[in-house]
């Protein structure tokens, strides 16, 4: 089972100007290796049988003749294999030439399409000697190496596995570019043939408009353009090739090679159609097309993957590259301007907050104190309250009283262990027993001292409990589940680490940024049963429910992605190999899962 992973490769070979049988030659270990590693479609460049750079050359039957005795061996030496391939060559019909791409699978033409875009002025001066296929009649036949074939403007082939579409040049560049409208009428995968010459600077700008293009069309793209033996002129081709997914780039090749490359990855259609269902956008666009293009089909048998070679982040909450430090100052921005909104709204005279000396608390006093400095407001209407209960450790009480003295907030102390006692009197629990009653009463007195001092103060209560708290139910109800406004909602606890790592790094002086340090590292813990024999914490959180970085996988690519829980399965023992066993992944997935739901 494949889990709607399609397995994809781009080539750049190795190539002679009008050089066809060289060039087929070099195309078939590259085909070759592909097959064998279990590629569905690769790509190759555009005109790559014949390349690029044939300038008037292309005019001469005889180049013509040449690329279809090539062809002719290409098909031949390939009909075994379940690899569908997508090469460029010419193609001389009805007076016209054309620039086209061959869909080759098992030995037969499963189509040709022809470039329908060209540039009033493009930099090859390609139109001088192609003419665009729009005005093509969509399914005429054509004959090419004995094989009656159907010759299209655009089409989409659906092998009942995927569905993909070809544009050749840079019409991604144009104002309807053929993938995106192919996109929008069902092609899962954009296989994109191209020529593109390198000018500096033009090779980021490319790569950026690709991923926007995949992410708007959201869809696979699989992207060749002419390496190395293009041209002998001052046009220099670098053999760029990438294979992009959703805005994603999974794989790219290294460009100025003087060697062939095979670049694969694997892209995720069943991912695909799941943005797309819940894409409002993508379907109203859908809805406005009023054309329609057909299918051709290609029986490909689906071939197993075995493992994954593409990168699959332990972490897809967490931002990563050159954006991280932005992104994370934005969301600070986010959950602070809220709570400023809130606090105006309300009247609120004061902030109130109980400070464990955990994480949570940690972020949501940091978000706390960045929306009182947007208000211009005195930090001493922040409210801390540090709640000493019998789990409670010197670590994780200190760092809570020097956290809340460094940023200039009201402290105020209040040990819940009599109250609690008392309480266990009055419904008669013994305290001996360590059980659930045990450890959400003093989460419930937490919470009402809490609920009491924000009226005692005019002000409210924000809460500290986080998104994978919450998808795992692992809140008492009545208790540190219930606030006034919970900041940490949306985030989820390995964003939470990340959050306070950064801020300790960037918006705090050093001493308190030590203060978030030595927090971050403390086990997670609700600190609601007695310390070890050492005064250190017993109760740790994931020794309990499990791994917080696993639970947060599970749950983006839950709700996130709408992956079931096998692909989940299946993509987590690719991405953490080596640090989780199956059976452990096993486990800790079932309990996810059974809390989830519960």
């Amino acid at each position: 089972m494949n889990h709607g992973f399609i397995k994809v490769a781009t080539a750049t070979p190795l190539v002679k100007v009008a050089d066809c049988n060289y060039n087929v030659m070099q195309m078939l270990p590259i085909i070759k290796e592909a097959n064998e590693k279990g590629v569905a479609i690769i790509a190759f460049p555009e005109l790559g049988i014949t390349s690029y750079s044939c300038g008037d050359l292309f005019q001469q039957p005889l180049l013509h003749k040449k690329a279809e005795q090539s062809l002719a061996t290409l098909i031949s030496e390939t009909s075994n294999y379940e690899t569908i391939i997508v090469a460029g060559m010419p193609l001389a019909h009805k007076n016209r030439l054309l620039n086209c791409a061959v869909i080759l699978h098992k030995g037969t033409i499963a189509g040709i399409v022809a470039k329908s875009n060209y540039p009033s002025q493009s930099e090859s001066g390609e139109e001088r000697w192609f003419t665009s296929g729009e005005n093509i009649i969509d399914g005429e036949t054509i004959t090419l190496c004995g094989q009656e074939t159907a010759l299209h403007s655009n089409r989409i082939f659906d092998t009942g596995s995927y569905t993909f579409a070809v544009e050749i040049g840079e019409n991604m560049l144009s104002p309807q570019p053929v993938g995106t409208l192919s996109a929008l009428r069902g092609a899962e995968i954009i296989i994109s043939l191209a020529a593109n010459s390198e000018v500096a600077g033009k090779h980021s700008k490319l790569i950026q408009s690709y991923r926007n293009c995949s992410e708007r069309s959201i869809a696979g793209y699989v992207y060749s353009s002419c390496g190395f033996g293009e041209s002998t002129s001052d046009a220099v081709f670098s053999g760029t090739a990438f294979i992009a997914e959703n805005g994603t780039i999974l794989a790219k090749n290294r460009r100025f090679a003087i060697d062939s490359q095979l670049t694969i990855s694997e892209i995720d259609t069943e991912l695909l159609r799941h943005k797309r269902r819940v894409s409002k956008t993508f379907a109203a666009a859908c809805k406005q097309q009023k054309e329609t293009i057909g299918y051709t089909r290609i029986a490909q048998q689906q071939v197993t993957i075995a493992e994954l070679t593409r990168s699959i982040s332990t972490q897809p909450f967490i931002p990563e590259g050159e954006q991280l430090n932005d992104v994370c100052s934005e969301i600070l921005s986010i959950q602070a301007l809220g709570l400023a909104k809130r606090i105006e709204h309300t009247y609120a005279k004061s902030c109130v907050i109980g400070i464990s000396g955990g994480l949570d608390s940690t972020l949501a006093l940091l978000v706390i104190a960045h929306a009182f400095d947007i208000l211009k407001r005195d930090h001493k209407d922040i409210i801390g309250v540090t709640m000493p209960g019998f789990g409670t450790t010197d670590r994780t009480y200190t760092n809570a009283l020097k956290l809340m003295e460094s940023l200039g907030i009201t402290v105020r102390e209040i040990p819940i262990r009599e109250a609690c006692k008392q309480h266990f009197c009055d419904i008669g629990h013994d305290i001996s027993i360590h059980d659930v009653t045990y450890e959400n009463s003093q989460a419930r007195e937490r919470t009402q001292i809490l609920m009491d001092i924000s009226n005692q103060t005019n002000g409210f209560v924000v809460g500290t409990g986080d998104l994978s708290e919450l998808a795992l139910g692992w809140a008492t109800y009545n208790g540190d589940q219930m606030s006034m406004y919970g900041v940490n909602a949306s985030v989820p606890k390995t964003l939470v680490q990340h959050l306070t790592r950064w801020a300790a790094a960037n918006i705090v002086d050093s001493a308190t940024g030590t203060i978030l340090l030595d927090i971050v590292d403390t086990p997670i813990s609700p600190e609601l049963t007695p310390a070890d024999e050492n005064g250190e914490i017993k109760q740790k959180t994931e020794d309990l429910v499990g791994p917080y970085e696993l639970h947060d996988f599970f749950l983006y690519n839950f709700m996130q992605n709408g992956y079931s829980p096998a692909k989940i399965y299946y993509v987590t023992r690719h991405a953490f190999a080596g640090k989780y066993d199956d059976a452990t992944i096993k486990k800790w997935i079932t309990i996810f899962f059974r809390r989830f739901f519960t």
